[in-house]
């Protein structure tokens, strides 16, 4: 029979982790570096000192760690630790301590510890609080992991574009999605999709397709190659997209100050700006290092408060007064409008109403352009947030939308360096936890996500991937 088998009265005992890799630690280089190179029958017979196992029979506990119904135990294996040592001999092991033996072998998933029975110490206990972030950690990393392997095996053209049938944007969200949940830039979904984004790269500095989205296409294109520009092999493009962004945006040259476009962006050409579009470029120029005080993020600012139902000196429209929820909106009419025509967009007294999404790209917006938590427009924004919290829909919208209110959701949260929300109820919300447990439920058989409400283009699995695995990437601990 084999020193090492076990006996029948095998215990099993909560432990925690960490309190067991503790005593573990260094000792695994210890171990392989004592492992026999050669016969173990030529071992020197003073490797092991004999007097340490001259002894009556006693007793090793082998501690198995183990994960069941999602906790960690321990298989306590009792042996006889006089024919270990006679084994172990044999087998050229050289030991410091006389007393104690760390062994750590991690097959599988599987760590194994060994530690004298009458020496073990008392296993730590992990905190509540510890525990629920390490389950929810466990669950992100899982739905990203079938996230991107959809994205990969079933998302990706053989050109290496994402549904390039609406132009380089997808590729560029599924790319950049991909490079913020930890894939390397030699992944090949990672690099085919970097070459194809290149080639839609225009002698104007624009990254865009048929032309009609120049702005949100260039902007999320300059958001993954600043992604994946670790040695500067970028720059230059982006020197050029941003050139090509700013030149779009309604400034000193065809607007004035005190028109309510300034500072504003649209899809592209001369149509009218939108709180979107605006805030896809300050993200785009913050990811190109641009800081707050670069004059087009300050232009652009002017306009973002614009687009917020606050009654104060940065929002001179006519529709700030009627709501004046500290929401945002998605763009500013240039006439007057009648509620009657939508009740989704307007309210009965002619204001706009503000809705999820937009209030997320206004707060991530107006901190990426450098204003403090206690700028009135923040507090306000932080208050509409609170009064409307939600992982379950976009509020106001429902289901349209969805998940880019998401990715607006998580982005803007992360940015406010926010870890917990308090609803209007006063109860208390990790919104990181509650977004990956929703995101998980969510999540279809084959990895992917989808919206059933067509609108936005967001009943495509991989526009829909992408935004669920960027909101993702911002939930880490």
């Amino acid at each position: 029979m084999s020193p090492f088998a076990p006996r029948k009265n095998a215990i099993l005992s909560p432990v925690s982790i960490k309190s067991t890799s503790r005593l573990s630690r260094g000792f695994g280089a210890r171990l392989s570096a004592a492992l026999p190179a050669t016969d173990p029958s030529h071992a020197p017979t003073d490797l092991v000192p004999r007097h340490r196992f001259d002894r009556p029979p006693g007793l090793l506990a082998l501690f198995l760690l183990l994960q069941c119904d999602g906790l960690w135990w321990i298989a306590t294996l009792r042996l006889e630790y006089s024919k270990i040592g006679e084994t172990l001999m044999n087998q050229r092991w050289k030991f410091r301590h006389a007393r104690r033996i760390f062994v750590t072998s991690l097959v599988s998933g599987v760590l194994v510890s060994s530690v004298w029975a009458q020496d073990s110490g008392t296993a730590k206990k992990t905190s509540p609080e510890k525990a629920a972030v390490s389950e929810s950690e466990k669950l992100r990393l899982q739905v990203v992991q079938k996230g991107l392997a959809f994205l990969a095996q079933e998302g990706q053209a053989d050109s290496g574009t994402f549904s390039d049938q609406v132009g380089p944007g997808v590729t560029a969200l599924a790319v950049t999605s991909a490079l913020r949940n930890g894939q390397a830039l030699t992944e090949p979904m990672v690099a085919e999709g970097l070459k194809a984004l290149e080639g839609f790269a225009k002698p104007d500095g624009g990254i865009y397709g048929n032309g009609r989205l120049k702005n949100y296409e260039t902007c999320v294109a300059m958001v993954c190659f600043a992604e994946a520009n670790k040695s500067g092999q970028y720059n230059e493009l982006l020197k050029q997209a941003k050139a090509f962004v700013t030149g779009l945006q309604y400034g000193e040259g065809n607007r004035s100050p005190d028109d309510p476009w300034y500072g504003g962006v649209g899809y592209g050409g001369a149509g009218r700006p939108d709180l979107s579009n605006t805030g896809y470029m300050i993200e785009a120029l913050r990811a190109t290092e641009s800081g707050p005080s670069d004059p087009a993020i300050q232009r652009a600012l002017a306009f973002v408060s614009r687009c917020q139902n606050l009654d104060s000196s940065h929002n001179d429209t006519l529709f700030a007064a009627k709501v004046d929820d500290g929401g945002f909106y998605y763009e500013i009419p240039t006439t007057v409008i009648d509620p009657s025509t939508s009740e989704e967009r307007y309210t009965p007294n002619g204001g706009l109403r503000s809705y999820g999404s937009m209030g997320y790209t206004g707060l991530k917006s107006m901190i990426f352009a450098g204003l403090s938590k206690d700028d009135p427009r923040v507090v306000a924004a932080l208050q509409w947030i609170k009064e409307h919290y939600s992982v379950e829909q976009n509020p106001g919208l429902g289901s349209a939308g969805l998940y880019y209110y998401y990715h607006t959701f998580a982005a803007g949260l992360n940015a406010a360096g926010l870890s917990e929300m308090v609803d209007a109820d006063g109860n208390k919300h990790d919104w990181k936890a509650d977004l990956i447990k929703e995101l998980a439920s969510r999540q279809n058989e084959d990895g992917s996500w989808s919206n059933e409400n067509q609108r936005w283009f967001e009943n495509d699995k991989n526009l829909a991937t992408s935004f669920a695995l960027m909101a993702l990437a911002h939930c880490k601990p």
